[in-house]
Order: structure tokens, then C-alpha cells, then sequence
């Protein structure tokens, strides 16, 4: 059982691709025939999509660190991973189908298409469950806590020693605990200062070392990693970043060799979540554009003229990503006035159309918003773009307010779906809607994203008393 458990990243692969190979011939033996010569074909289309999976779970680091992961990791990071090899895998499809659009087999690879893709899902979710089961089963018929050490007396060291001994970190046992400070009365594990730790370890059997920044003088800490070397003991470096990122959020990044720690994660600073976002935002701005707008645009363009004189769009600089300004599209839904760059609209505004008021409650005169998306000014999710001056004054008066702008403005965003839409009246109005676009910002999926649409369009239907 001990060997298995050492192996299990492996075995999670090995049932991973096992899966998604029977998925395709099932799927294949349901809906072709197996023809010697057709499945000659395919062959190396299901090589590619082997290793487009093989290099997904690497870029999402699925298997990574299994034995001590904790299950909603591993069930976060998988389906990350499924979503964008169900993108990939599409790529493969249109590929293997782009000759052979107008045959009648067609349909008969779409059902393909879509039955492998949904099978391969539910086996990936039965082989998590028999993984976290042998895992579960392992640890408790092998010896697999591992006893562990802290070094060093800041915020990190009791951090570590309160998740260890909740178990919420993993299998970790914490045998002492060494620093140069006072014990405090709820120390019960202290067992001396740093001078004592060397001689603790060559008495015990040690499986980890856990040594907390500052605190730690270089040459303790030299000693240190030298005799954990000695004693095939892994040695742990734990800086204290609580002093320099209170809220406790931080994330580590390398540069060539460098730790680099930085605020906040940022999931839409690397590239393939950044590209899957762009590609989904073309490709939803095109649909809407061209089954949507293609015959509504001509509609309500001569509706507003009627109404009222003055131009269909609304065009106002508002700021960007990166705080870049830029024209934001809008059907015009309020009379021509100086104050439209200036004054939010407002409840029983009597600047605000008849039609404009029915566009502004179905969020219609959003709707021009899909060719700011297409150019790249602005993606479907996203923080709101404000004025020019909205920014400028905010900025000034609320923490955190230009933190927004590291996205691009979105026709949506969870602040909008969280009910902080429409007008801010006081500050704490606005500093609210700043938190929770801080809050998609660090917290993005495509998931998310998915869930922020669905609410948008179900509060359209339902309606909402902020959109005025």
C-alpha cells in the first residue's frame, strides 16, 4: 500500500487516459462501425487529443502534489482543466470535419463529438472518486503522517501550527516547535530555542522542517538545511508575508529563479486563461452581433429617431484597461444635454427618454457594447467602465478603486449581478461595488463567467429595480 501511495500521481494518469481513450471507443462503437480502414483514420486524431490532455493537465498541474492536496483542489483544478480541453478538443473536431461538412455522416460525428466529450467527464469524475478513495484507504493502512517541525516564532509559524494540528493542511504531525522568543502559555509543543533543534532531530526520526522568516539568523539556518541534508529530512523555508499583506492574500510567482510575491492572484495574467477569455468574447461578441443585432440594430435606431431628435449611438470616453480611455458604445436613451458626461443617470431622471427607459430596464441600450468587446476595448465580463471624471474623483476618495482597472471593462460584472448596479449615491455605494470587482478580478474562472451571463440574462427577464 505504501508503494501505491508513492505512485499515486501515476495511477491518476494512468485511469485519466485509460478514460478518455474508452471514451472514444465507445462513443466510436456506438455511432460508426468499426471499419478496419476508419479506424486507421482516426488514429492519430486521438493521439493529438492524448496529448492535448497530457499538456492541459500540465499547464493546470492536476496531479501535482496529490498525495496531500485536499479534495477541492484536486476537483477546482480538473474541471478548469476539462472546460478548456473541451475547448481544445472542439479545435480537433472542426479539424477532422472541415471536408466533410455537407456529408450525411455528419450528424453521426457531432453525436460523437458531443457523447465522448460528456463520457469522458463522467469518467474523470469516477476516476477522482477511486483515486481519493485508495488515497483515503492508504492512509489509513499505511503510515503516512508525516512528522514535521517548526523553527521560528511570527505569524507564519502559528499559522502552521494551527492548520497541522486542525489537520486541514494534510497528514502532518507536529512534533516541536523551536524559537528564541518567550513560550507562550499555549505552547505546549515548545521544546526549546533554535540551538536545541539540531540535537532534537538527530534524537528523532524527522520528516519535514518548517523554518519561519525572520527571526532565524542565516547561520541557524545553514546549520539547519546542512543536518536535515545529514538526516534525510526535507528542509521547508516560510517567509513571513503577513507583515507586508495583512489581508493574508499573496501569490508566488518565479522569474527565472526568483520567488517573487505579489498582493493578490491574478488568473487572467497568464496567457492561456487570458486567450480562452479573448477567444470566448470574439466569439460570443460574432454571435450576438450576427443573429442579434443584424436585425435589431435597424430597429431600434429608427425607433429612437422618431422619439427624439439626435443620434442613434451614444458615444462617451470612459476609462479602460490600464486606465486607458476609451469611446464606449451606447443606444442613446436620453435627449441631447450637457450634463451627459458628467451626471449618472438617476432615479426619475427626466432627461431619460420613454424609450430610453424601457432600453435602460431590459439593458438593450447596452447592446453596441458587443463591437466595443469585438475591437478588444472591452471583454463580455468585466468591472464597469466609468467616466473619465467618475474615475478621477472615486480614485481619490475610495482604497483599492484603480485595482479595477487592471481588467478590461466588461458589458457585465459581479458587481452588476450582486445587485450594486445602477446609481451610487454615497461612497460606501461605490466602495462596494470596488470590492466585489477586486473580488472577480482575483477570484477569475471561466466558470465564473459562465455564472455571471446566466445571472445577467435571468435579471433581465426578472428585472431589476437599480436599472433605471
Amino acid at each position: 500500500m505504501q508503494r501505491i501511495m508513492r505512485l499515486l500521481s501515476w495511477i491518476n494518469v494512468a485511469l485519466d487516459l485509460l478514460a478518455l481513450n474508452l471514451s472514444l471507443i465507445i462513443a466510436y462503437g456506438t455511432f460508426f462501425r468499426m471499419d478496419t480502414v476508419l479506424i486507421r483514420q482516426i488514429v492519430p486524431y486521438a493521439f493529438i487529443i492524448n496529448f492535448l490532455w497530457l499538456f492541459i493537465q500540465s499547464v493546470f498541474k492536476i496531479y501535482d502534489n496529490y498525495l496531500y492536496r485536499n479534495s477541492i483542489s484536486i476537483y477546482r483544478r480538473t474541471i478548469n482543466a476539462f472546460v478548456s480541453f473541451g475547448f481544445g478538443v472542439s479545435l480537433v473536431f472542426l479539424l477532422v470535419l472541415q471536408d466533410d461538412l455537407s456529408s450525411s455522416g455528419t450528424r453521426s460525428s457531432i453525436y460523437f463529438f458531443c457523447f465522448s466529450t460528456v463520457l469522458f467527464g463522467v469518467l474523470l469524475c469516477i476516476t477522482r472518486l477511486v483515486v481519493l478513495s485508495i488515497r483515503k484507504k492508504g492512509r489509513k493502512h499505511t503510515n503516512s503522517v508525516r512528522n514535521v517541525i517548526i523553527v521560528g516564532h511570527n505569524h507564519s509559524s502559528r499559522t502552521l501550527s494551527d492548520l497541522f494540528s486542525g489537520n486541514h493542511g494534510g497528514p502532518y504531525n507536529v512534533m516541536a516547535i523551536f524559537h528564541d522568543q518567550d513560550k507562550e502559555p499555549e505552547e505546549r509543543l515548545y521544546k526549546g530555542s533554535t540551538n536545541d533543534c539540531i540535537p532534537f532531530l538527530k534524537e528523532n526520526r524527522v520528516d519535514e522542517i518548517f523554518c519561519t522568516l525572520p527571526g532565524i539568523s542565516k547561520e541557524h539556518i545553514n546549520d539547519l538545511m546542512h543536518e536535515a541534508d545529514r538526516n534525510l529530512t526535507r528542509f521547508r523555508l516560510v517567509p513571513d508575508y503577513y507583515e507586508y499583506f495583512p489581508a493574508g492574500n499573496v501569490n508566488i510567482e518565479m522569474i527565472d529563479n526568483i520567488p517573487v510575491m505579489s498582493s493578490r492572484p491574478e488568473p487572467l495574467e497568464h496567457i492561456v486563461n487570458a486567450a480562452f477569455k479573448r477567444l470566448f468574447d470574439i466569439f460570443f461578441s460574432l454571435f450576438v452581433i450576427v443573429f442579434i443585432l443584424s436585425w435589431l440594430l435597424p430597429v431600434i435606431a429608427v425607433l429612437i429617431k422618431i422619439t427624439s431628435p439626435g443620434p442613434v449611438f451614444f458615444k462617451q470616453l470612459r476609462s479602460g484597461r490600464d486606465n486607458q480611455p476609451f469611446y464606449c458604445l451606447k443606444f442613446r436613451s436620453m435627449r441631447v444635454n450637457a450634463n451627459a458626461d458628467k451626471l449618472q443617470a438617476v432615479k426619475n431622471d427626466n432627461r431619460i427618454t420613454p424609450l430610453g427607459a424601457f432600453m435602460r430596464k431590459t439593458s438593450l441600450d447596452e447592446l453596441p457594447q458587443f463591437f466595443n468587446v469585438l475591437i478588444g476595448n472591452m471583454s463580455i465580463v468585466g468591472p464597469r467602465p466609468h467616466m473619465l471624471a467618475h474615475t478621477e474623483q472615486y480614485a481619490a476618495l475610495i482604497d483599492k478603486f484603480m485595482v479595477r482597472h487592471f481588467l478590461k471593462p466588461g458589458i457585465t460584472g459581479w458587481a452588476q449581478v450582486t445587485g450594486l448596479r445602477g446609481e451610487t449615491r454615497t461612497i460606501e455605494d461605490m466602495a462596494r461595488r470596488v470590492e466585489a470587482d477586486v473580488w472577480y478580478l482575483e477570484n477569475w474562472s471561466f466558470l465564473l463567467d459562465m455564472k455571471i451571463i446566466f445571472l445577467t440574462i435571468w435579471n433581465i427577464f426578472r428585472g431589476e429595480k437599480n436599472a433605471y
